[in-house]
């Protein structure tokens, strides 16, 4: 699971230059809050792009959902270990490329993760920590290895009864990107997809600025410690300042390693800035699960992939790139 920080904001100057205007529309989609703000002429040019980023998520929405039972995901995960299931090449791209982010992260990235038992509670239920062998019980099924893909046909096939794939890792920030594609073709100069804390930005503001992100410590609300501007690239962050618990004064985080079964410690949270949202979503949880350390040097070794983490003890760090100057 994924638990997006409520706390990013980007700010918009009102002066306006060419008759442009700002307009921004929030609202619920994939069972999350959207914020679509675009530059355009006029209220109505700009409610015209708006409905068209909508269509597009909703249309995203309906392919990769495992909610939803007559979807080609919830097709695949029902022919668990049964036979090869033939999907759209959109659908089986996204999935190769998962698969490309697992080989990257050694499995701290793994869409089959949706094949995890859940004996991990974070609603304050919990008194004692799970037993070893039910952990290791928990992620029997989860394995990207066992996602088998045909080319050819492009067909996916998960090895094992029961095993089954999710996208609520990437899912909101591969629609972010498609909405931000398909409003780019149709002329819209700049804007900003907020897919519930999956920010997604392209162009400048009316008055010729990037957009800026504003990044606030989740140990202390009013206090912003990094104000990003972001030119068109994505913004993703995973946290969980709320959701955990707590064993032997060791606090263990909601989001859970997929190779393990044991939650992740050390960190509350991984901002991650990326040409695509759907990579910093990715990789913002996968650092998550490495730690502070580990995920540092792996970011450090990538191009035009920047993050910030902050640990447990509030302590800010950042990659190279965007290293504060002494």
């Amino acid at each position: 699971m994924k638990y997006y920080l409520p706390l990013y904001c980007f700010f918009i100057v009102s002066q306006l230059t060419f008759s442009q205007g700002t307009y921004k529309r929030t609202l619920k989609l994939m069972g999350s809050r959207f914020d679509i703000t675009v530059v355009a002429q006029s209220q109505e040019q700009a409610d015209e792009y708006i409905d068209e980023a909508v269509s597009e998520i909703q249309r995203i929405e309906r392919l990769i959902s495992s909610w939803d039972p007559n979807s080609q995901t919830s097709l695949v995960n029902k022919n668990a270990g049964v036979k090869p299931v033939v999907v759209d090449p959109e659908l089986f791209n996204l999935i190769k490329r998962a698969i490309g982010i697992s080989n990257l992260t050694q499995g701290a990235f793994d869409i089959s993760y949706a094949s995890m038992d859940r004996i991990w509670k974070f609603d304050g239920s919990m008194t004692k920590m799970p037993e070893p062998s039910e952990v290791e019980e928990s992620v029997s099924k989860v394995g990207y290895h066992n996602i088998i893909l045909d080319d050819t046909n492009h067909s996916v096939f998960l090895k094992l009864k029961g095993m089954k794939i999710g996208f609520g890792a990437i899912g909101k920030g591969y629609a972010a990107d498609m909405a931000k594609e398909l409003l780019k073709k149709k002329g819209v100069s700049g804007g900003i997809i907020n897919a519930s804390g999956d920010m997604n930005t392209w162009g400048y503001q009316t008055n010729g600025e990037p957009w800026r992100i504003a990044i606030n410590n989740p140990l202390n609300k009013d206090h912003v410690f990094a104000m990003l501007p972001v030119d068109n690239r994505a913004i993703v962050t995973s946290g969980n300042y709320e959701k955990f618990v707590k064993f032997n004064d060791i606090r263990y985080s909601h989001i859970i390693d997929p190779r393990t079964g044991y939650p992740s410690t050390g960190v509350i949270s991984v901002s991650v800035l990326a040409p695509k949202a759907e990579l910093a979503d990715a990789l913002a949880t996968s650092i998550f699960v490495m730690g502070k350390d580990i995920g540092l040097d792996f970011v450090n070794q990538l191009n035009q992939i920047d993050c910030i983490i902050i640990d447990e003890d509030g302590a800010i760090f950042y990659s190279d790139q965007i290293k504060p100057k002494e």
